[in-house]
């Protein structure tokens, strides 16, 4: 009798990235503090090869005329941009998030789907530009 009168317990589990990209419809603020982290990670990530490359760009004009050539193959460019887009969007999103720390009234609904829609505007912007000066439009 003890048995039936419990009631079955609500189970409970981790969501995937799947169902958080796809069967959730996240608010334009939310995307934008998903890629804020996506970002940061992938910048953290690639740290090291950055360094090491400036570093060696640095040591003498031969290593720099071959980080030239390294850099001027289509793959390395394309890296290359995903990590200038990774830049531009992190740093505008973490400028979005200084400016609600400071202005408590950015912190409503309306306010915050403003100023992601802007994150994404600037960091696009700037990302198209970085890509028209990498790949020699200008």
């Amino acid at each position: 009798m003890a048995e039936a009168a419990k009631k079955p317990r609500p189970e409970y589990r981790n969501i995937g990235l799947g169902q958080i990209l796809f069967a959730y419809r996240l608010p334009l603020a939310g995307r934008v503090s998903i890629g804020h982290r996506i970002s940061g990670i992938l910048m953290f990530i690639f740290l090291p090869f950055l360094l090491y490359l400036f570093d060696q760009s640095l040591t003498s004009e031969l290593s720099f005329e071959v980080f030239k050539g390294f850099l001027s193959s289509g793959i390395v460019k394309l890296i290359v941009l995903v990590l200038g887009w990774a830049f531009f969007f992190h740093f505008c999103a973490g400028v979005r998030h200084l400016l609600m720390d400071f202005n408590h009234d950015l912190v409503g609904k309306q306010q915050g789907k403003s100023t992601s829609l802007v994150v994404v505007i600037v960091s696009t912007i700037l990302t198209i530009a970085f890509a028209a000066k990498l790949f020699g439009a200008f």
